[in-house]
Parts: C-alpha cells; structure tokens; sequence
C-alpha cells in the first residue's frame, strides 16, 4: 500500500507534463503487447513449417512444397511456394529469387508495422520530461525570488525535486520503450533470415537438380 501510495504522490507532484509522458508509456506498452504477439506468432508457425518443409526443399520436390505452402499458408511457405511458380516459367535463378525476395519485403513490411513508433515515443517521452522540468524550474525560481529569504533554501529545493519528477518519468518511460524496440527488431531480423535461409537452400537445391551441381544462371 505504502509503495502505491507513493507512486502516486510521485505523480502528482511532477505536474502537467506527467500526464502526456503516461499516456505515451500505455500506448507503447499497447504497441508492445500487439506486435510481441504478432511477431511470436508469425516465428514460431515459421519455425514449424520450415522443420515440415526441409526434407522437401533438400530434394527439390517443388510439388511437396506448393502443398504443404497451401496447406499452411506461413509466410515462408508463400515465400518458397512465390519461387517454385516463377520456376514453371522461367528457370532463371534470378528470376526465381526476384519472387521470393518480393514476398520477404511483403512481409517485411507487415513485421515492422508500428515498431519504429516505439523508438519515436522513447524520444518524445525523453524531450517531455526534460520540458517538464525546465517549466518547473522557471516556475520554481519566479515563487523563490518573492519568497522570504529564509524560506528560499527549503523552497528551492522542495521545487527541484518536484521538477526533476517529470524528467525521471520520462526516462523511466523511455529506457524500457528503447529495450523492447531493440527486442523487436531483433525478433523481426530473426524471422527474415530464416525466410532467406530457406530461400537460398531451396535455390541451391533446384540448382542441383536442373544443372548438377554446376554454377551458372539458372536455378
């Protein structure tokens, strides 16, 4: 009770600016919890359809690929599945990666939606407390210079640290937003190297099949 209670004296005492910097902190944390979420769901039904998928993409069994893809409709199953159909036209290896690396910057997209929003809201929290604390100061120093000169010492300093508030909540905010964006690109980077990786093993595998082993331009 003792811990909540001083919560919210702390609250109360760092002025208007307290209230713009919480409001930043409930939307990042909502940003958190939606894209954490989505970016979990999407790695580990990756995950499991890349462990399905591998005896096939070590074969080349490009049939087997197009059914589970369709099957499971994950973004590295669409991504391997983008290729296997532009290789029914064109046996090109270009051509084939210029498919598949157009599905990854599909998904790419959707992977990184709303996540820089976070590393903007860590600086905008930052910038509002260091504002909050510089009004608090002005205001702090023009209630001094009228106050009785053996109040000021007290005065002045009871006002600091009611202004020094609002910058502590603003990097109080702004640290753990910094973390989880940092987190969150991590877990994006993740996802798409292992669409990549999948990618490149089933380009070589293709090669193999068409050209024996040979490197040249087609898949």
């Amino acid at each position: 009770m003792d811990f909540v209670n001083s919560i919210v004296r702390f609250l109360q005492e760092g002025g208007y600016f307290i209230y713009p910097i919480a409001f930043i902190l409930i939307l990042g944390i909502a940003i958190t919890i939606e894209r954490w979420w989505f970016l979990r769901g999407v790695y580990a039904n990756n995950q499991k359809a890349y462990r399905q998928l591998q005896p096939a993409i070590a074969a080349a069994d490009t049939q087997a690929i197009l059914t589970q893809a369709e099957s499971s409709q994950t973004a590295i199953g669409l991504m391997l599945a983008s290729g296997v159909n532009r290789l029914s036209s064109s046996h090109r290896r270009e051509d084939m990666e210029y498919a598949m690396e157009e599905v990854v910057l599909e998904y790419s997209l959707r992977l990184q939606k709303r996540t820089p929003f976070l590393a903007t809201l860590a600086n905008v929290a930052t910038l509002l407390g260091l504002l909050g604390t510089i009004v608090g100061l002005i205001a702090a120093f023009s209630a001094v210079a009228n106050a009785d000169p053996s109040e000021k010492a007290s005065l002045l300093s009871s006002s600091i640290s009611v202004a020094m508030n609002t910058t502590a909540f603003g990097l109080m905010t702004a640290i753990p937003l910094v973390f989880v964006h940092a987190l969150l690109q991590s877990k994006t980077a993740s996802i798409v190297d292992t669409m990549e990786m999948a990618g490149i093993k089933l380009m070589n595998s293709i090669g193999q099949r068409f050209t024996g082993g040979r490197d040249d331009q087609k898949a």
